[in-house]
């Protein structure tokens, strides 16, 4: 770490995409200033998950010395929940003490100066240990900027308003918010969290402590959200906002898992360009078997080449995450697997950064969570959306009707942390979606180029990304104490 100076420390949330995208931006901000080193204190969930094999596998491959990652100890938290946000929240707050610890024995390292921490959403209540070592702290929002003023605009509707948001789960009423062009249904698009009383008094209150920190990274870009960055900047009363995105993986992890990713792009090389969907759902993403078959009739009808990322659901009544079938026969037959061997293929693990970038990929049905919107963007992709859980409705909304990007299956569909979906989305509906995503000629293939030409535009040196992240590299070191 020769000649670096300054030392960052990130808490990302214990998530796999909140993870992966703290990793990209560390290497982003220490890639660009050579004064600053990065170290990434990361958060061990009570069971096995991607989150290992991501982390074993960076550990094992050569990179930049100046990032860091330090697996903190195990905490016995004592309470027994459900992966949820709150899951998330309490999980994070009882490793304040092995963060306090790490940062003591990293602020022993004479040969540098710690400039400050970077914590995620679901890490505010790091502001304390920022505060007890008087440094600066700085949010990095892993979501869309239209994401976070949609949340403020909430709790200043609550805290300024005294209106109760909960209602909005009832209720076909639709919320006039300042960062889109059209109104938005609320029932479609508040995020579960938001449903109950008690969540949604803590989750909000989460939100005003964005108030308190010395700055917010937001991974998105100036051309992308305009209105939702305005806001921000203006009505949000927020500390400065820089959007520096887009940050994107060059992997997606999966461990050792080379053989997989070779013949999956061997099979992509054999197709015509544009002309597979692909299907994934991300690190959640699980589906019952009605669903399924529903998902395989739709696919078969299309005529469409696919490529489908199949996991499956974690046990009921346990905590972990979806993973591979050990026989993916058993859930979709003989039959379909042989009448559509010509047409597609059924995977489990995806390399989804590669296989978005591949040529040959025309449409992919995404969960829309924010990362992996953003890859298909990056390379002109178009999208349908099949939104599960957090944010992914709101994001499902914009993407569509926002931003021209997208078609919709379907907006509304939820599936919260290992609970079944709210209803079936039948194979028709399928169908249509996929159908409607591989026109040819569709405005929104023509959008998802324009904005990929757009996004690499900014992240150049002289685009708006390449500036705010410059303006956010000299506050971390004026504000170095």
């Amino acid at each position: 770490m020769s000649g670096r100076t300054h030392r960052l420390i990130f808490i990302p949330a214990p998530g796999l995409g909140h993870l992966i995208s703290t990793v990209e931006m560390a290497n982003l901000i220490t890639s660009r200033d050579r004064r600053i080193s990065a170290t990434i204190l990361i958060i061990k969930l009570p069971f096995d998950s991607e989150i290992d094999s991501y982390t074993s596998s960076l550990a094992s491959t050569p990179g930049s010395s100046h990032v860091n990652l330090v697996q903190l100890p195990e905490v016995k938290t004592g309470f027994d929940a459900e992966i949820s946000m709150t899951f998330l929240v309490q999980l994070v707050a009882a490793n304040k003490t092995c963060v306090t610890e790490a940062v003591s024995r990293l602020s022993s390292e004479k040969s540098m100066r710690i400039a400050g921490f970077v914590i995620d959403m679901f890490c505010m209540c790091m502001v304390d240990v920022g505060a007890m070592f008087a440094l600066p702290t700085y949010l990095f929002f892993t979501s869309n900027a239209a994401f976070l003023g949609f949340i403020c605009f909430l709790q200043q509707l609550m805290d300024e308003h005294n209106m109760d948001v909960t209602k909005f789960k009832d209720t076909e009423e639709e919320i006039s918010f300042p960062g889109f062009r059209h109104p938005v249904q609320a029932n479609k698009v508040v995020p579960s969290i938001l449903h109950r009383e008690e969540s949604a008094n803590a989750f909000l209150s989460n939100v005003r402590w964005f108030r308190k920190v010395n700055g917010i990274i937001v991974n998105t870009f100036d051309e992308l959200e305009p209105r939702p960055l305005k806001f921000l900047h203006g009505d949000a009363k927020l500390p400065v906002v820089y959007p520096v995105g887009p940050v994107l993986s060059g992997t997606n992890g999966g461990g050792n898992r080379k053989g997989e990713h070779d013949e999956v792009m061997m099979w992509l090389d054999n197709q015509p360009a544009e002309s597979v969907v692909f299907l994934c759902f991300g690190s959640m993403g699980s589906f019952c078997k009605e669903q399924v078959k529903e998902i395989a009739v739709a696919l078969e009808r299309t005529g469409h080449r696919f490529l489908w990322s199949l996991r499956r659901p974690p046990r009921k009544g346990t905590l972990g995450f979806p993973t591979d079938y050990p026989d993916i026969e058993n859930i979709l037959g003989k039959d379909f697997l042989g009448r559509t061997a010509q047409l597609g293929r059924v995977i489990g693990w995806a390399p989804q950064v590669e296989i978005l970038s591949h040529p040959s990929v025309g449409g992919f049905v995404s969960h829309c969570g924010w990362n992996s919107a953003l890859e298909s963007l990056r390379s002109g992709v178009p999208m349908a959306t099949w939104p599960m859980y957090a944010e992914q409705q709101f994001n499902a909304y914009q993407l569509v009707v926002e931003l021209g990007v997208a078609v919709e299956i379907t907006m509304d569909y939820r599936k919260d942390f290992g609970m079944e979906g709210n209803f079936l989305v039948e194979s028709p509906e399928i169908e249509r979606g996929i159908k409607e995503l591989m026109q040819v000629d569709g405005e929104h293939r023509k959008k998802a180029k324009e904005l990929s030409g757009l996004g690499r535009k900014a992240l150049s040196e002289g685009g708006s990304s390449y500036s705010f992240l410059g303006d956010f590299i000299q506050r971390v070191l004026d504000n170095t104490p």
